[in-house]
């Protein structure tokens, strides 16, 4: 049986990937607006992938019959000055502060013997990972690419397969 206090961290965290959502749709917008459809495209799959992470938590709050309560999210930066450079430096610290968070939940797992959700919570552990590896790597292009017209255009495209 899950504890209250687990409960109540677990509550929090599906808060935090509802704002990280909502923080990626923001930056959708944005490049939309500033015609990068490719990381337009991107953020937007990644809003929906922070809402499949949102919905993990509260799936699994109701496999311990957990109450999952819904708290209201908080406002989210909604201006880059249609940088990318700054979207992506936000996204990849954002994840690390993500990561430290579920590092947070399994730190308190382990503490309260809770197997369940420490197993759950590896899943989390594991996709952080990638969370991070993926900001930084497009991070890293488009610094590489810097100002170069065609080469952003080419990779706006590419990121727009995703």
């Amino acid at each position: 049986m899950i504890s209250n206090k687990m409960q109540e961290a677990i509550n929090a965290q599906i808060n935090a990937e509802m704002w990280s959502a909502y923080l990626y749709l923001s930056m959708s917008m944005e490049a939309a607006d500033n015609d990068m459809k490719g990381i337009a495209h991107w953020f937007r799959k990644q809003f929906n992938e922070e809402m499949e992470h949102a919905m993990k938590f509260v799936d699994y709050l109701h496999s311990q019959t957990a109450r999952v309560e819904l708290k209201a999210i908080d406002a989210v930066p909604t201006k880059w000055d249609g940088c990318p450079v700054k979207m992506f430096e936000q996204t990849l610290e954002h994840e690390k502060k993500v990561t430290s968070m579920i590092h947070n939940l399994y730190e308190m797992a382990v503490k309260e013997k809770d197997y369940a959700t420490s197993i759950m919570l590896q899943w989390f552990v594991n996709e952080q990972v990638e969370e991070e590896a993926n900001a930084q790597e497009i991070l890293n292009t488009l610094k590489c690419i810097g100002k170069e017209k065609t080469a952003f255009f080419l990779y706006d495209k590419e990121l727009g397969k995703r």
